[in-house]
């Protein structure tokens, strides 16, 4: 194993941690950093302050850039006026190839080296003409990224039956295995309306009070316990 020096961030509010390398750059939480990934130059928001960890290949990692600079800074806010534009041209273009498809998000890396598009379909999509006339306007690199109900709930975003922002698109970093049991356990009505997300899925929040096999004493896990785990203690 070898010992090393990383810092965790995210891209996306309430996305998931990676780590990269520090590369003797400093930045508290809630700083911004930029990052090389396999996509480009990004930017991300740190949310694990430099510690050592311990990892098998070096090779595997990739590191911090920088510190994110007002230039950085204002890239980024052009990206996303951008993006805006691109997701209206795309969806033209989705309607003169006739695809069945429904369009999320775009999504510029920082360095605009490549802009992703993701959308749901119920199947798979030859989308190759669409993304010659994609990349033919936007002279980048074009990724068409077809993605889970869930997560297109998470990029959209919304307000859940209980009144407040969805879980998944304001803290959960990851998708637990959510089962029919947990509801069961609460004792709480099997009415498909009733336990579903908006998504359509079981909702998410029947993990937060999800007792063990010893009803009587009375165990579970705790809702801290599970925001611990899911944002490294941010809320």
């Amino acid at each position: 194993m070898i010992e090393i020096n990383a810092i965790g961030v995210a891209f996306k509010r309430a996305g998931k941690i990676y780590d990269f390398l520090t590369n003797n750059v400093e930045a508290k939480r809630g700083d911004f950093v930029v990052v090389e990934s396999e996509k480009g130059e990004d930017i991300a928001t740190v949310v694990i302050p430099d510690r050592k960890i311990q990892i098998e290949d070096l090779s595997v990692m990739k590191k911090v850039l920088r510190a994110a600079t007002s230039k950085d800074l204002e890239q980024l806010a052009q990206n996303r006026k951008d993006e805006i534009k691109a997701l209206a041209i795309c969806k033209q273009f989705v309607k003169k190839h006739k695809h069945e498809m429904k369009l999320l998000k775009a999504e510029y890396t920082l360095d605009r080296k490549k802009l992703t598009f993701y959308f749901t379909a119920d199947g798979r999509i030859d989308f190759r003409e669409l993304v010659k006339d994609l990349a033919r306007v936007f002279r980048t690199r074009i990724e068409m990224r077809q993605v889970g109900v869930r997560d297109a709930t998470k990029i959209l975003g919304g307000i859940g039956v209980c009144g407040r922002e969805l879980c998944c698109a304001s803290f959960l970093r990851t998708f637990q295995n959510i089962s029919i049991k947990m509801a069961k356990d609460q004792n709480l009505i099997l009415n498909p309306s009733k336990i579903s997300g908006v998504c359509g899925r079981l909702m998410c929040c029947l993990m937060y009070e999800t007792y063990e096999d010893d009803l009587e004493e009375g165990e579970f896990i705790e809702f801290r316990d599970i925001l611990d785990e899911q944002s490294g203690g941010e809320i």
